[in-house]
């Protein structure tokens, strides 16, 4: 399959609510949440005013012009903060887009974006049961610290 990965644009910013749903993650046999559960400020801190901090950025996976994946990371108090200095990542594909390769490449183009831009590490959550925990170790994340259901993982370079 052919895609192309590039900056989102300031316009599509908003798109981020579809994919911050999208990556919520159900183990299989459960319910989808409601799209609802988005307005929750525990994952608000992932898209209310992107764009406007330093750390903000956002990469989108484009297959015959259509946005099908985003990867996209800011400085948050979120399930995966380490520190004040380390961005946190946030990743979905629709799911006909997964396991194409589409999201290792897109972990591969943010992680070369947040070195070019000075930071150092960067980190995620994961729940445990999340077949993309490989896809994560195969680009350099390693498990820092985990609890009952999920990986905190940080990546160095």
């Amino acid at each position: 399959m052919e895609y192309s990965i590039r900056p989102f644009e300031e316009n599509e910013y908003p798109l981020l609510e579809d994919f911050l749903y999208e990556a919520i993650f159900v183990p299989e046999g459960v319910a989808q949440p409601p799209r609802e559960i988005i307005e929750k400020p525990e994952l608000q801190v992932y898209i209310k005013d992107f764009g406007r901090n330093y750390s903000d950025i956002a990469l989108a996976a484009e297959v015959g012009g259509k946005i099908v994946g985003a990867v996209w990371g800011r400085i948050m108090n979120d399930y995966g903060h380490i520190d004040d200095d380390t961005p946190s990542l946030a990743i979905s594909l629709y799911g006909e887009y997964r396991g194409k390769g589409i999201g290792t490449a897109l972990m591969r183009a943010i992680i070369a974006a947040y070195a070019q831009s000075d930071f150092k590490k960067l980190s995620l959550a994961v729940q445990k049961a999340n077949y993309a925990v490989k896809m994560y170790e195969k680009v350099g994340f390693k498990t820092v610290s985990e609890n009952d259901e999920e990986y905190i993982m940080l990546c160095e370079w």
